[in-house]
Formats: structure tokens, sequence, C-alpha cells
């Protein structure tokens, strides 16, 4: 046991060993990529979204915001890259691109005369100077917690690459760049974020320049208002839970800091219905609600189970896993979050990238110490495709079977190869042969 926690720990440091070699060579390579396509952001008033979670819907609230101004304006995500009204479906496991693939496509944002570039970006893709010669006028926080750490080794390592992306708004200010920083005031990590721009702009529900007030959570979205200065917006949503507060509230900022007017924010926030794999709604004549959610951290477990418990009548029933070679520490973590917050879970594979059932069992131990006991209301079903039938066969009327951890995405990272994989169409399929057999 001692030998296979050394052998583990080893495995660890070399990787961070390796991480850290490799910036050198990831800088080079993002120098050599902004030169050969001559610095495409370059007159493009760039947005960079960064945080834990909520940074793909943000974006697209950004999108929809200036789409709705009448601005040109391009996109790139987790779920998918945008041209003005052009929407593409991403298909890799990466959200910023290799630094190649990236000027590549900004290039041709420029040559279609883009003007605004709204840019998810990771931690990774900071720690290794993937958006080298990309000028940040905008930075936008949506939260920091605990994520990522197999990479980053630590929690200050990780907050300090998200930083990052701030120094680069306040260094573009020197130029010409706005310098400003949209924060979430809210997160124990603000104030450093505050101190990195000359220009903070903060929002949050307990504190903030822009404060949610009177909200009301609904299923079917968000509503709450804001006040800046003499203005005060009225704020809807059609997109569920809490944390859309924020991510709206991150939205708000950037379109008061474009100068865009009350009704531009208004509308362009109203306007998006839907993210892929961001709290779907499936709905194929059940009686039971069924949603799709990319979340797989437990910061996001604890934003989204209590939300859906409040607005579930009966049972609330959670399908779940966790990737394989990533940050081990957090899944026991979100076994006891899904334990405490829900009736019944459901533990299966989440780009396992070799065994499932180690897995499944460091989960399924935080689970048991929430109260749950095993083929009663914990249950671990390796193959996530029969786990899907299972939690859609034991549904009642009056449930809710929320199904996490893959959302948008289209392969499965197994042992030996990355499948085909839509949890979409997999639930669609399972749905429609029980409404055949009911």
């Amino acid at each position: 046991m001692k030998d296979a926690k050394m052998s583990t720990t080893m495995k660890k440091t070399l990787t961070r060993i390796y991480n850290f070699a490799t910036r050198p060579y990831h800088g080079m390579m993002a120098f050599r990529a902004a030169n050969k396509y001559d610095y495409p952001a370059s007159g493009m008033t760039v947005i960079g979204v960064t945080g834990t979670n909520g940074k793909t819907t943000t974006c697209f609230m950004i999108y929809n915001m200036l789409r709705n101004a009448g601005k040109s304006v391009a996109m790139m995500t987790t779920v998918a890259t945008a041209i003005n009204d052009e929407i593409t479906p991403q298909r890799a496991h990466t959200t910023t691109p290799d630094t190649r693939i990236l000027n590549k496509k900004i290039a041709e944002f420029r040559d279609a005369d883009v003007k605004f570039l709204v840019l998810e970006v990771t931690s990774h893709a900071l720690s290794q100077h993937r958006i080298f010669g990309v000028p940040i006028d905008i930075a936008v926080l949506t939260n920091v917690t605990h994520d990522h750490l197999d990479y980053h080794g630590t929690f200050s390592n990780y907050v300090n690459a998200k930083r990052r992306l701030f120094q680069l708004a306040a260094n573009q200010s020197k130029r010409d760049g706005r310098g400003v920083g949209v924060i979430n005031a809210d997160d124990p990590v603000a104030k450093y974020f505050a101190s990195d721009v000359p220009k903070p702009l903060t929002y949050g529900v307990e504190k903030g320049d822009l404060r949610a007030r009177q909200v009301k959570l609904r299923s079917q979205g968000v509503e709450y208002f804001v006040k800046k200065g003499r203005q005060t917006l009225h704020i809807k949503t059609r997109l569920p839970g809490q944390f859309n507060v924020y991510n709206s509230l991150a939205a708000v900022g950037v379109g008061l800091t474009l100068d865009l007017t009350q009704k531009e924010i208004e509308e362009g926030i109203y306007g998006l219905t839907s993210v892929e794999g961001r709290m779907n709604q499936i709905a194929e004549g059940q009686n039971f609600d069924v949603i799709i959610d990319f979340a797989h951290t437990p910061d996001s477990f604890q934003k989204l189970l209590p939300d859906l418990k409040k607005m579930t009548k009966g049972r609330l029933i959670v399908l779940f896993g966790a990737a394989g070679k990533r940050d081990v520490s957090k899944r026991s973590v979100m076994g006891r979050l899904a334990g405490e917050n829900t009736d019944v879970v459901i533990i299966t594979e989440e780009d396992p990238r070799g065994p499932v059932r180690p897995i499944s069992e460091q989960i399924a131990a935080g689970a048991k110490e929430a109260g749950k006991t095993l083929d009663k209301d914990l249950f671990l079903i390796d193959d996530r495709e029969k786990a899907i039938e299972f939690a859609l066969k034991m549904a009642k009327k009056g449930d809710t079977v929320v199904l996490l951890g893959k959302g948008h995405e289209k392969t499965m990272e197994r042992a030996k190869s990355d499948d085909p994989w839509d949890e979409t169409e997999i639930t669609r399929k399972f749905l429609k042969k029980l409404k055949l057999s009911s």
C-alpha cells in the first residue's frame, strides 16, 4: 500500500516537473504562431473569460448581447466556435485550443472583419502562454474553486495562472486597451484579481459594484434587478439556477463596459435560450424532468444540486462520475455533496481513461459518508449508457433525473480508445423506448 502511494506521488511530481519544464516550449510555439498569422487579434476588442465554472455560459451571454447590439463578433468556447450568426460545435475536449489552431482561427475572424472576440480561457492555456499575442481588453472572472490541481499542484498556483489573464489586460491598457476586470466579488479570491487591473468592476449577490436585487429563481430561468449609477436594469434569463445570476451579472458588467444600451443588455441576455450541455431539459413526453449539465466540480455540485432539489416535487436522481488521471481529491467530495443534496446517487464512467470501478468507489465513499446505502439509494454502474437507462427506468412522476459531467462532449475517453458519445441522443433514445413500452 505504501509503495503504491509512493508511486502515485512520484507520478504526480514527475508530471508537474514536466509541465513546468515544457512552458518555454509552449511559449516559443505561441510566439511563432502569433508571428506567422501577423498577430490576428490586433484591432479587435477581446473579452477573455476565465474561472472554474460558468465560463461557457457567460461567453454565450456576452456573445448574444453583442449580436443583439448589431456588432460583428466571434466566439471560441468549450462548446462551440462562432462567427456572427454561424455557430460550429466544438468536438475536442480542450477549451482554449493549441496556439497554432487558435491563431489560424482568429486570422479567419480578422479576414471576416470581426470587431469583437469573446474568448473562453483556461488556466492551462494561461500557464502555457497559448494566448500570447492576443490583446485582452476586458478580463472576466466567474469564480475560482477546487479543480485542475493535478496540473497546477496547489490552489495558489491555480489562482495565479488565472490571474495572468487580468495581468495581460493591465498590460494592454498601457497601450490602447481598457484594462477592465469584471470580477465576482462574492468569490474569496476576488481581491487578488481586482488588484491586477487598473479598472476593476465587481459584481455579486452579497457584494460588488453590480449587485443582484430581488432575485427570483424559477425552473424556467432567473430574474433580478441590478443598479449602476442612476440606471436600473431588469435582467431575465431563460437559464435556471443561482449560478446563472452570477453568469448574467458578469455579462452585464461587460455590456456596461462596452457602453451597450440597457435594452441591448437586457434583450441580449434574455435572448439566449440554451447552451449545449448546460442545464438542457430533455423532453419526450415523460412525466418527470430530465436535465443534462456539464457540472463536474465540487463547487458546481454545491451550487446546482440544492437548487434542483428545491424545484423537484418528487425525488432528485443524480448520475455522474469523475475523469480518470485527473484531480483525485475532489471525487469523494462530489460524492458527499451528491449524497447530501439528492435522493438517489448513480455513479458511472466519465472519461475514465482506465478502470472505472476504482474511481466510482472513491466517489461512493463520500456518498456513503452522507448516509447513502449501496443498492438502496446508491448504485455503481460502470457502463454509462446502462446507467442512464437504469436512472430513467427508475424515475416516477414528479422526479428529476440530472445527468452530470459530460454535457456537450462528443467522445468518451476510455482506457484504449476515444469512443463517440452524445448524452442527449442516448437519453432521448431511452426516453422514447420507455414511452413506447408504457
